[in-house]
Order: C-alpha cells, then structure tokens, then sequence
C-alpha cells in the first residue's frame, strides 16, 4: 500500500503523522511511504531521515493525496485538504466530526473511507488513539493555567502553589478520566489544592485510591459545580463523551460567580467544550476574557509541545495503522471490532452514531451501521 504523510496545515501544527522510526516499520511490511517535504523538519524530523528510512519525499501535498493509498495525519483535514480525498481512499487521523458540519459534509461528499483515532477502542472500554493525547493535553492544561493565572497574561496573580505562608491556588478539574487525572498530577506536584469532580463513584473511588486522598474527590451535581466553580483559581474542562458533542457543564452564570481573574482551561474544546463561553482558539492567540474570567481554549493543545506528541501518538497509532496497510482497510476493520468502531465516515455514509446525533437535521444525514456500509 502507499501510505501518504502530508505536512500539518493547521495554526501552529507541528505534530507528523509518522515518525522516521513508524516510517521504516510500514517499509519493513513492504509498505511505499511518500513524505512531504519538511512534514516533520519543525520538530527536527528531516527529509533526510526519512529518506534514510526508505520514504520518498514529494514536494506538495497535492501530489501526496493524488499517489496514496492510506493518508496518515494527526489533525482533522481542513476543507482544501478534504476536497483532495477521494472515494477508494482511506483517512486515519483525529477527526473530531460532532462540532464541525463543515468538515463532516465535505468528508461525506469526498467518498472517501475516514477513520478517527478518537473512537478507537479497546478490549477495556479504554480510547487506546486519543490517550496519549489526552495524557498530554491534561498535563499542558496545568502549565497553560498556571501561566495565565499570572498578572501579565491577565490573570489574578495568584501562584499555582503558594508559598510558605500564602495558601496555593484551588484547582477544580471537571472529570476524572486521562485528561482530569493528569491534570490532577500535574497540579497536586505543583503544590495546588485539587478537588476533581466525576460522576462515576467506582472512578472516584479510584482516584482516591490513585492519589492517596491528597486530591479531593466530589461527585458532581449542579450543586457542586455551582460551589466549587465560585472558589477555584483554575477550572480544568476535561469531559468527553466518545465521538459526541460535549455537554455544556460550566455556564454563564457559573462564570459570571467566578472570582475576578481566574483561568478556565477547555481540554474538550475539540468537541466543542465544556464551557458554554468556550470558542476554539489558537497557539497564536490562545485566550480571550469574558466577564473577567481568562479563557484559553487552544483546539490542538498537544501541538505545542509537538515532538513529544508526535512520538507518543506514534507509539499507539502504529499497531492499527499496519493493521489498515497489510490486511486493506475493509478487512482489517471486519477482523478486529475495536479498529471498526474506528470507522465514521465511508463512502458518503456516517456511521458513527454520535455524530449523526449531533449533525443529522443540520446535514440531512442518516445513520448506517458500520459493517453495513463496509457491504457497500
């Protein structure tokens, strides 16, 4: 199979969706491998290192979607990039569909098959693709908080961890799965006090377990959100439901009660986020303020640190990914029921419930089971 990577096209992007190692493991299955050029040069991955992995680099992504078979990315294709898929081809990248109706239509309308790493699976329930990336945007969220919380950046000028003294900042993270729990870590090192709110009691049972009682955990009613958001220095948004829409859980009125010059920090931003004032920002631009509250709501969080994310979503997208390029994407799917869960978009039909959910009425689109429209 040929297996395209073409260069990140999105505001500060940084990330490949292959390394120079995950190259010469798909050549090493008698994979092609085109590169465009300086796809990875920014976080010093070099043309000549994949050359030396055996990829063959092309100077346009124009000629990297017109030759491959399997285009392998890490952000969701922008609207030019869409309008070079085709039916026949395959797609494996974060898509994030449930917000976005003019991606959705356009992957729609393109025929082609679309695989998101998001709604992969695995044998525990777990999202094995989106982990990783949750692991390190959870952890970013403390950082990007702690940073805006400072005077400069339009924040309170309240220290993370206090000092000797001086109480530390109340950290209040909305959700308890890889996002909420690496937030947690990262905040509770840095000295803050954590108070992390789930619904699920087995998970914040565990999260006691994990964290030895030193982080608070609190099941989460509107009661508790309308108390803790009026008192926390940092909100951390880190609610996802699979492949949906996420739910509005902080809104305007709980913002407008939160003290002067406290951050919000929306994880889910990439399925719309958990604030009801969050809109998508940018690296370049990251925050705005409403009603004196900083907001940083950066939709590819990850990208900035770019070449740790970049190894750690190799790491997990490779199995799968191989998995596509040796078996053929149709039977890869058929055999393993984890990668087809995978599966949202194949010629012109949605088959990913959620996002059907959240777009149907808008896009006119109707749900088709994904084995179903694999028959097709």
């Amino acid at each position: 199979m040929i297996i395209g990577v073409p260069k990140e096209i999105k505001n500060h992007e940084y990330r490949v969706g292959l390394t120079p190692a995950a190259t010469k493991e798909y050549i090493a299955h008698g994979h092609t491998v085109i590169v465009e050029t300086n796809a990875g040069t920014a976080i010093g991955f070099t043309d000549d290192q994949y050359v030396e992995a055996g990829a063959t680099i092309l100077n346009t992504a124009q000629e990297v979607f017109a030759q491959a078979e399997m285009i392998v990315k890490v952000k969701e294709p922008q609207p030019n990039e869409c309008k070079m898929l085709r039916e026949g081809q395959t797609l494996y990248t974060y898509l994030h569909l449930a917000p976005d109706p003019t991606q959705t239509k356009l992957l729609v309308e393109s025929g082609a098959t679309c695989i998101a790493y998001e709604t992969v699976t695995d044998r525990t329930g777990g999202l094995p693709l989106l982990a990783p990336m949750s692991e390190v945007a959870g952890r970013m969220s403390i950082q990007a908080g702690a940073h805006h919380l400072e005077k400069a950046q339009g924040g309170s000028g309240t220290l993370l961890g206090g000092v000797p003294g001086v109480a530390p900042a109340k950290v209040l993270v909305v959700g308890g799965g890889v996002v909420g729990t690496n937030a947690a870590k990262m905040a509770l090192g840095m000295g803050a006090d954590v108070t992390i709110l789930d619904r699920s009691l087995p998970r914040l049972r565990q999260l006691d377990d994990i964290f030895n009682g030193t982080v608070k955990t609190v099941y989460s009613t509107v009661d508790a959100i309308d108390y803790y958001t009026s008192k926390a220095d940092l909100v951390i948004g880190a609610v996802l439901i699979p492949g949906a829409a996420a739910p509005k859980l902080i809104t305007k009125e709980h913002i407008k009660n939160m003290k002067p010059g406290s951050v919000l920090v929306d994880v889910a931003i990439d399925q719309g986020g958990c604030f009801e004032t969050s809109k998508a920002t940018t690296h370049q631009e990251p925050t705005y303020v409403i009603d004196d509250v900083v907001h940083y709501c950066v939709a590819n969080m990850p990208g900035g640190v770019a070449r740790t994310s970049t190894m750690a979503l190799n790491n997990a997208t490779l199995p799968f990914g191989l998995a596509l390029a040796n078996k053929g994407p149709k039977q890869a799917m058929l055999d393993d029921e984890h990668l087809l869960n995978g599966l949202n978009v194949h010629k012109g039909k949605v088959t990913y419930k959620a996002v059907v959910d959240a777009l149907g009425e808008e896009l006119n689109l109707e749900f088709v089971k994904a084995k179903s429209a694999l028959a097709l």
